[in-house]
């Protein structure tokens, strides 16, 4: 028989071992927080650049958003009007006025009409190009270009040369050249037959501008290297903190709080980062433009936070209601009494559960056990889970684990 002497001197061999597991379970912990946190980053990367119409659902609605609307009108209008020679229209004007016997001072004036003619040509450019920007044309141009470009995003990430999509003096660009062209065509159509003078032209449209635009070009490689195998990881080292825990269950909820806080920082910092990035646009750059790239290219990644947030939340929230404490044995026995009475209900109207119900009654651990393992398997192989997909998962479990409740009548 132990005496209390006998236990205060094991108590030593234990306890040291205990702190040691419980450190190395927190560092764990929290390295797969900040692993989480690069994990949503690089699975979103990975999108972009490897999977096509991730990349054009990504940039399809900036056709439809007016301030890049009014930006590639604006680039297109002087690149079109760069390349029309206003002083040959001139000259030929006043050649053909002479030839029709015009007075000389009349044929003078006309070779000062070179400021008015330039106006009103880039106005007359500037209203067909934003006709044809605003127009659903420009929408499946720009759709169709992207498309057909995104080979070459890859390119655009390692630095390489070619392709639709560019990376050079700290700027992503992209080829417009083919929106110019039906401004030509269109400007022909209206009459106007100096346009159709108009070399091919191969201008671009700056879609990310900035000084750390080299640098994050080398970061976002990495992690789309890593796109695949970080989620992987990250999971693994969560589980081994969680498995080296003295206490699992509270280490569980400490491992997805742990990942909902680095959610909500990586949240922030988005918003942080744009008012930095908008702050720090080279001179002339539309700052409207910009906001308006920069919320459509991390709009899946919020996505994928709020999912994998939504996520973090539901396992604590788990975790914590299968516990001992006295609000998460109230609620269990609550829902369990009352799926209990409803089940009596239907078995005193003739409900038969026979050997169904044996057979929940004596595996009931593992079925249960067996819902939270199909529901991790969809989740883990769903493209792009949604907070929504996450929470109608969350809901489906709930539906099986009370319809396992139901079907066990308890000990024969």
């Amino acid at each position: 028989m132990e005496t209390a002497g006998d236990q205060r001197k094991q108590e030593p061999v234990h306890e040291p071992r205990h702190r040691l597991r419980s450190f190395g379970s927190a560092l764990l912990i929290i390295l797969a927080s900040l692993l989480a946190l690069l994990s949503v980053v690089a699975v979103w990367t990975n999108s972009i650049v490897r999977d096509t119409d991730r990349y054009v659902a990504t940039v399809a609605p900036l056709a439809s958003d007016p301030d890049i609307q009014q930006a590639v009108t604006r680039r297109v209008t002087d690149a079109v009007v760069q390349r029309i020679d206003v002083d040959g229209l001139v000259d030929e004007l006043s050649d053909a006025a002479s030839e029709r016997g015009v007075p000389p001072r009349a044929a003078t004036l006309i070779g000062g009409l070179t400021g008015p003619i330039s106006s009103g040509l880039k106005e007359l450019v500037g209203s067909t190009v934003e006709r044809v920007v605003s127009g659903p044309a420009f929408e499946t141009v720009w759709t169709d270009a992207n498309r057909r470009a995104h080979a070459a995003v890859d390119k655009a990430l390692t630095g390489q040369a070619g392709g639709a999509v560019s990376l050079k003096n700290n700027q992503v660009a992209i080829d417009i050249g083919p929106i110019v062209q039906q401004v030509k065509e269109r400007l022909v159509d209206d009459g106007f037959g100096l346009a159709s003078r108009i070399p091919e032209v191969h201008t671009e449209f700056v879609v990310v501008e900035g000084d750390s635009v080299g640098k994050i070009k080398t970061y976002l490689r990495v992690l789309e290297i890593l796109g695949t195998w970080l989620p992987v990881i990250t999971v693994l080292v969560a589980a081994a903190g969680v498995f080296l825990a003295a206490h699992r269950r509270r280490a569980l909820i400490g491992a997805a709080l742990g990942v909902l806080v680095a959610m909500v920082v990586l949240g922030v910092a988005l918003t942080v980062f744009r008012a930095i990035y908008l702050d720090h646009l080279p001179a002339g750059a539309s700052e409207a433009a910009a906001g308006s790239i920069y919320d459509a290219l991390v709009r899946f990644l919020r996505s994928g936070i709020r999912a994998v947030g939504a996520l973090a939340l539901v396992t604590a929230l788990g975790a914590f209601f299968v516990g001992p404490s006295r609000p998460a044995v109230f609620t269990r026995h609550f829902f369990s009494k009352g799926i209990g009475a409803g089940r009596d209900v239907a078995m005193s109207s003739g409900l038969r559960l026979g050997a169904v119900g044996r057979f929940t009654h004596r595996y009931k651990p593992w079925i249960g056990a067996a819902i939270l393992l199909v529901a991790a398997i969809v989740l883990f192989t769903w493209n792009y889970p949604t907070m929504a997909v996450v929470i109608w998962t969350a809901v489906i479990v709930l539906i099986a684990l009370a319809l396992r409740e139901f079907l066990d009548p308890g000990p024969a």
